[in-house]
């Protein structure tokens, strides 16, 4: 894979704080199923904001 500038990488919405978040490196393989942003997303779910 060539270089490329961030702003030219692939986006997503989180699926729990709505937050755009952009392609990683980590996520290469399955960025398909990627649709949380971050861990503490992934654990809240699709329910947004509880518990925070």
């Amino acid at each position: 894979m060539k270089m490329r500038k961030k702003s030219e990488l692939p986006t997503k919405v989180c699926v729990s704080c709505g937050l755009p978040f952009s392609w990683r490196k980590k996520w290469e393989r399955d960025w398909e199923q990627v649709r949380y942003c971050s861990e503490r997303c992934r654990r809240q779910g699709a329910n947004g904001k509880e518990g925070v």
